[in-house]
């Protein structure tokens, strides 16, 4: 009796995970470039960060025969010109967030993830692409906005230059506290997975924290301030920190505590839910 040969199941073709994180590297950046919300935030940035720079310094020089004796004693001529920080930190973080939930909002996080199902490598190659092309653009724009608004700043009203004291460590420091934060946006889009909901958790975190700690007793209010995104942009951005402030430096390692502890949970939560 003749036997049939039947021939050997052929397991379906897997992923076989050759591809490392320089070809992630490459994918993420031409996402990140090619989208037209990456253009426009960073436009946005530059145009904020240094257009209102430029037009709180001016407006100083202008009207600085009124000052009080206290304000001309107080004033920072730095940190003026650094005030466009303030509202370029809502931008970046905006974008920081899109990188993410874009892609949920529109559902190419499956082509994504199926292309690289390592998804803990998939996100740290969009972070590191991101806090590249976020810390370039922020470093710009805090090194413009500086020039311009000391330039701004002719006598009598006092302006400084990069050796001055804690000049050039506040204008650095403004371009990591920029990219810091938009990682922290984009750490918090991982968790939450909404463009709204992402949105408005940064914005919480940045703005109604404050007010919402205000109203505490001092001796409690304080200690929590100080370790407040806001509190340690402002202390970062100062020649001269505050007594209640933390150090610039000891604020700037704080934020990158919080950006990696919002990646991280990103991370966990990007393993263990579907897409």
């Amino acid at each position: 009796m003749s036997q049939v040969e039947v021939a050997p199941t052929v397991p379906p073709a897997q992923t076989t995970g050759r591809y490392g994180l320089s070809g992630l590297l490459r994918s993420e950046w031409t996402k990140l470039l090619t989208v037209r919300s990456t253009t426009w935030s960073l436009g946005l940035v530059l145009v904020l960060g240094v257009g209102l720079g430029a037009l709180a310094t001016a407006e100083t020089r202008a009207h600085w025969a009124d000052m009080s004796f206290v304000e001309r004693l107080t004033f920072d001529a730095t940190r003026q010109s650094l005030v466009g920080v303030f509202f370029a930190q809502l931008v970046i973080g905006v974008l920081g967030v899109l990188v993410m939930s874009a892609e949920y909002g529109t559902g190419t996080i499956r082509a994504s993830l199926a292309a690289a199902p390592r998804r803990p490598l998939l996100l740290a190659a969009k972070s590191l692409v991101f806090a590249a092309v976020s810390l370039v653009v922020s470093e710009v724009v805090a090194f413009v906005a500086y020039f311009l608004g000391q330039a701004l700043l002719s006598a009598p009203a006092p302006h400084t230059t990069l050796s001055s004291p804690g000049a050039l460590r506040a204008v650095v420091g403004s371009g990591v506290y920029l990219c810091l934060l938009g990682l922290i946006g984009l750490g918090l889009a991982t968790i939450i997975r909404h463009t709204a909901g992402a949105i408005g958790a940064f914005v919480g975190i940045l703005l109604v924290l404050p007010l919402i700690i205000a109203p505490l007793p001092h001796s409690i209010s304080d200690r929590i301030e100080r370790y407040l995104p806001a509190n340690i942009g402002t202390s970062v951005v100062s020649a001269h920190a505050g007594g209640l402030s933390l150090s610039p430096w000891a604020g700037i390692a704080v934020l990158c505590a919080y950006a990696a502890a919002a990646l991280v949970i990103g991370g966990i939560v990007l393993v263990r839910s579907d897409a």
